[in-house]
């Protein structure tokens, strides 16, 4: 029997984005969808570009160089809104428009404040307009599972006859249940007349917990295409997990009879690269990608899965891209070593680019005995993000002086924008506190610390630890991250880390 395909629409960069704290970079938007093309999506929602000209500019950006999958920009159901949706994904080669309005009685009425006539009207004229500029537009009916049917399925039908190309059914506030949703699609399918000239499409949230659910349920109902964000990510509790939705269709074939154009090589890496940029941590138990997705602490799982992994590992850890820390690498090992391992971990790099790697490798090598694949990922996360965010100040030395009896006080030097060297001292309630109030003193940058996170990134005395912090100023959330073996030291990073990218988008006052 032939298997149909199910298009997998990553939205991360627009709805992904939309997490609380989350705030993008167009350098940061362009290396996710990189890692995203790699992996083999097939459309991604590379932003909202009537939002603001920075989002316009990463859509454009997006569009003119991610060649292989669909490029789109939701747009509201406003001409403007279509126009610079337009504007943003013109330049690609395959441009999509998505437009959306609410559509329940409950949004039509509280947040729209008009009536269901004019809504239709203004749906079908989006439909229109994107239409004049491309052929593949996707419209979304907003808060869909809340929906009067009726209402729903002449919204559908006026929209394809208008030129949709896909319609989105939306559970915007994670309302339905599986079983429910499943009957939704199932009626969609009876009910809108012209619903064989587009495809169906679902982007379900996650408030009760079964957006994956809902999804998959929609698959089996005839779905073709389904959104979500790397690692859940999204407003409020999430949205549908890629990663899960991926790996359950791949799992269970059995049941779905599907396929998808995703090589699931890449997933962990992708949820790592995610993880990183935006500063929201993968929790340990998280299917597919957690830190305990393929560990074993029971002692009969233990002696099953000695015997035959598959008595407990429905997955192969190397099916989704884990790295398997066969080779170690430490103080002696040289550049082809590195290289290779790099490599395995997805990481292709410049002889120019290797040696400097290689320098930051020696340094680390040096101060641990053996460096794993989760300390090479650091120390490649740790370069990229002194690479895309301008060094405005430069953290030089670090000294600290604490203890239980002692009021801690730290002494931070930095090279300023001049290149000369400033040096500050002062005191606070613990070490770290201490560092941040003498880099305070020395930069003189409003900000509010509104989070504090360290993590180790391996087992051990020696192990890496990894800070990530979040600031506020004048508004805006700015993620930091630094890594070092010196908690101490990875914090003055992160902070840095922070400021500096705060004063490239802001300016230093």
């Amino acid at each position: 029997m032939s298997q149909d395909k199910v298009t997998i629409f990553d939205t991360t960069l627009r709805d992904g984005e939309q997490s609380a704290g989350i705030g993008l970079t167009t350098q940061e938007k362009l290396e996710i969808a990189r890692q995203l093309e790699r992996l083999g999506v097939d459309v991604i929602e590379a932003g909202f570009a009537a939002s603001s000209p920075g989002d316009l500019e990463a859509v454009q950006k997006i569009a003119a160089e991610i060649r292989k999958p669909i490029i789109t920009s939701l747009a509201r159901c406003y001409i403007p809104d279509v126009d610079a949706a337009w504007e943003g994904v013109k330049g690609a080669e395959k441009p999509r428009i998505h437009v959306f309005i609410s559509s329940s009685d409950n949004h039509i009425t509280n947040l729209l404040r008009k009536n269901p006539e004019e809504v239709m009207d203004t749906s079908v004229a989006s439909v229109e307009r994107a239409k004049s500029y491309c052929d593949d537009v996707e419209f979304s009916p907003m808060d869909a599972t809340r929906t009067d049917p009726e209402y729903l399925f002449k919204m559908l039908e006026a929209v394809i006859d208008a030129g949709a190309t896909t319609v989105n059914i939306a559970d915007t506030v994670g309302y339905t249940i599986p079983s429910e949703f499943a009957q939704r699609i199932e009626d969609i399918k009876q009910n809108v007349p012209n619903i064989d000239k587009a495809v169906i499409s679902v982007h379900c949230h996650n408030d009760l917990g079964l957006s994956v659910s809902n999804s998959l349920a929609a698959v089996r109902a005839g779905v073709r295409q389904v959104e979500g964000c790397i690692n859940g990510l999204g407003e409020r509790a999430g949205n549908a997990a890629l990663e899960e939705i991926i790996m359950a269709i791949e799992t269970r074939d059995d049941l779905f009879n599907v396929t998808t154009n995703i090589d699931t090589t890449q997933i962990y890496r992708t949820s790592r690269l995610v993880s990183d940029i935006t500063g929201f941590p993968v929790q340990p138990n998280k299917a597919i990608v957690g830190a305990n997705a393929f560990r074993h602490a029971s002692g009969i799982h233990q002696d099953g899965v000695i015997k035959d992994k598959s008595t407990y590992e429905i997955i192969d850890p190397r099916s989704v891209g884990w790295p398997s820390n066969s080779l170690v690498l430490g103080k002696l090992s040289g550049r082809a070593g590195l290289r290779s391992r790099l490599e395995e971990l997805g990481y292709q790099l410049e002889q120019e680019e290797l040696n400097e790697v290689f320098d930051a490798f020696k340094n680390l090598a040096d101060r641990k005995r053996e460096v794993t694949d989760q300390d090479l990922e650091s120390l490649m996360s740790s370069r990229r993000r002194i690479a895309d965010v301008p060094t405005i100040y430069e953290l030089e030395h670090v000294q600290v002086s604490t203890g239980d009896h002692e009021v801690p006080t730290a002494t931070v030097k930095l090279i300023d924008p001049d290149g000369q060297t400033i040096v500050d001292a002062a005191t606070g309630t613990g070490p770290v506190d201490a560092v941040y109030q003498a880099i305070n003193r020395l930069i003189g940058v409003d900000n509010k610390l509104t989070e504090f996170r360290v993590d180790a990134v391996t087992e051990g005395i020696d192990a890496l630890g990894d800070v990530t912090i979040r600031i506020e100023r004048d508004g805006d959330a700015f993620v930091g991250r630094g890594s070092d073996t010196d908690i101490i030291v990875a914090s003055a990073k992160a902070y840095m880390n922070a400021l500096n990218r705060a004063m490239a988008m802001q300016g230093p006052q």
